[in-house]
């Protein structure tokens, strides 16, 4: 349902819808989502395994948000965030259980990177994934280890770089993650209220700390950075973190967050839960 209310962030006016889609009532709740290149927007339910009742780990709405598909009842511990790879499948972060999935779109496992109930091997608590052009991708790791991985496309570990702290360079919680076209790594390390800039070699390149707990992070075509944080605001940087634009869409926060291909913006709100869509509109 259109509320009628808008927001300007940068350049850009949008009108906001939310919620948006038609979710089935199921016990997960909403912790993330990603959108396709065809606008499919793969939802991502949280659950408390050892006491919920079973449900499905990724719902599929349309691009007008109606009820697509449900998959996964029995993948995840604990789901956390979802990412598209680059050849059209998915890729989800089961916290809890140390371990990230590389799925087909329609929940088949293809690649489990990390050991099941294994902390430590490589990770401990991981939040997020971000992947390149080529395939590899880098894990933001996380509630525990407070480091970043780099992975190839055969998701062989290749490099890893942070530790548990405050000092720049180090993480409370990296907690959202995403990649530049130019290579830069940019994460949103939650629980000290910043962003960080890396090199694809885990070079710290910029601390920018204008931000209260910052969720994720994600990128546009033209290396822009959007990062949602718990004031709520959702705020838009150049490359090199020079503020765009800053506007408050949601009403307590979104936890997660995906660029649509006609230039949507969708977020995922826990409380309440419902997926908010920003939609461009004319001045």
């Amino acid at each position: 349902m259109d509320t009628e209310l808008r927001v300007v962030l940068g350049d850009r006016r949008y009108g906001i819808q939310r919620p948006w889609g038609v979710l089935p009532a199921t016990p997960g709740r909403i912790t993330d989502l990603a959108v396709s290149e065809d606008g499919l927007v793969h939802v991502l339910l949280r659950r408390d395994s050892a006491v919920d009742p079973a449900g499905p780990c990724v719902i599929t709405l349309g691009t007008d948000g109606s009820f697509v598909g449900s998959w996964g009842e029995k993948l995840c511990v604990d789901a956390h965030k979802i990412a598209m790879t680059p050849d059209g499948g998915l890729a989800i972060v089961d916290r809890d259980a140390h371990r990230i999935f590389l799925c087909d779109d329609e929940g088949r496992v293809r690649q489990q990177i990390g050991e099941s109930h294994r902390p430590g091997h490589p990770f401990n608590h991981p939040s997020d994934i971000a992947f390149v052009s080529d395939g590899g991708f880098y894990v933001a790791d996380g509630y525990g280890n407070g480091r970043i991985h780099r992975f190839d496309a055969s998701g062989d570990l290749i490099a890893s770089w942070g530790s548990v702290g405050t000092a720049p360079g180090a993480f409370l919680t990296p907690h959202g993650i995403c990649v530049l076209r130019d290579g830069r790594v940019i994460v949103a390390d939650r629980e000290n209220s910043r962003v960080q800039s890396f090199s694809a070699k885990g070079e710290l390149l910029a601390v920018w700390d204008t931000f209260l707990r910052p969720q994720d992070v994600v990128a546009d075509a033209e290396n822009r950075i959007y990062v949602c944080d718990s004031i709520p605001t959702l705020s838009l940087l150049s490359a090199d973190g020079a503020l765009l634009g800053r506007c408050r869409p949601v009403l307590n926060g979104a936890h997660g967050m995906w660029l649509g291909p006609a230039d949507d913006i969708f977020l995922a709100e826990t409380n309440p839960n419902r997926i908010t869509r920003l939609f461009p509109i004319a001045a």
